[in-house]
């Protein structure tokens, strides 16, 4: 049987922590900022995380 092989890229996109839980980024972030409001733009650059449902498929991407 052979390896499995993790998907590369799940890999550059999610980061999993000490505690388990799966980092991600945020969408929307790229360009033409310009016609979101502020407090739009700050919510974006708060650390986000992977909601529960997803978290078992994510890791087996990651591990491979």
């Amino acid at each position: 049987m052979p390896k499995m092989k993790s998907v590369k890229g799940a890999v550059k996109r999610f980061k999993v922590k000490k505690n388990g839980t799966i980092k991600r980024g945020s969408a929307f972030r790229s360009h033409i900022l310009t016609k979101q409001d502020a407090g739009t733009r700050r919510k974006q650059n708060a650390p986000k995380v992977v909601a529960n449902v997803d978290v078992k498929a994510i890791k087996k991407m990651i591990v491979g």
